[in-house]
């Protein structure tokens, strides 16, 4: 019943063309998982362009995203608890991005994008540490090309069949996101060096004060 509704609320935005496209990828609650993939049954059908429906896609990948973070930056943990499960995200999910915020910093708001659990709620503490806007919108825009590339690709060659996109893009992702977590562990060595290295010159400062 949900899954026709979302379905149906696709199909009125269709008539909008890419716009709709970008618009319905607004609406956190209309997974991407449905609509990229039926862009790209789409795209197969020759009712859109591939470059288009990837850019409209992207687009709208990264301003959905934004409404999560203005939730964290102006409201607070309090009010994405109380309201998150109107956009698909529940109190674990915040638990979890919180703490994968604080131990990674800034650069997860395009890593996380990669990983389950995770890839939904990240906004949410990106906002509540008032992280730039600017930052913001770059790291999830340079995230979502690629995955909406790939999500629209794999509704071309399915067709029919559009609907196990989600299964075969979590396959073509798998290397990916070992990739990724080796990126993330050595991005987090290289800041705890950082850290230290600041740590010892302020030391060494202070001592040569005294």
């Amino acid at each position: 019943m949900i899954e026709e509704l979302i379905l149906s609320l696709i199909m009125m935005f269709k008539s909008l063309g890419y716009f709709g496209v970008l618009l319905a990828l607004c609406f956190e609650f209309i997974p991407a998982e449905i609509v990229l993939p039926l862009a790209g049954f789409w795209v197969a059908n020759g009712e859109f362009n591939y470059i288009g429906m990837v850019l409209a896609g992207t687009v709208g990948g990264t301003l959905g995203p934004l409404t999560l973070y203005a939730l964290g930056r102006y409201g607070g943990r309090p009010l994405v608890v109380k309201y998150g499960k109107y956009f698909l995200i529940n109190e674990r999910q915040v638990d979890a991005a919180d703490r994968f915020f604080d131990k990674y910093g800034a650069g997860v708001a395009f890593f996380a994008r990669f990983l389950p659990i995770v890839r939904t709620a990240i906004s949410v503490p990106c906002g509540m540490t008032k992280m730039s806007v600017w930052k913001f919108s770059i790291y999830t825009f340079s995230a979502m090309l690629p995955i909406t590339a790939l999500y629209i690709y794999l509704g071309m060659k399915l067709g029919e069949n559009w609907e196990e996109a989600s299964a075969l893009f979590s396959e073509y992702m798998t290397p990916v996101i070992i990739v990724i977590v080796i990126g993330i562990v050595i991005y987090a060595g290289i800041k705890l060096y950082q850290k230290k290295r600041q740590k010892d010159a302020n030391l060494i400062e202070v001592k040569e004060r005294n």
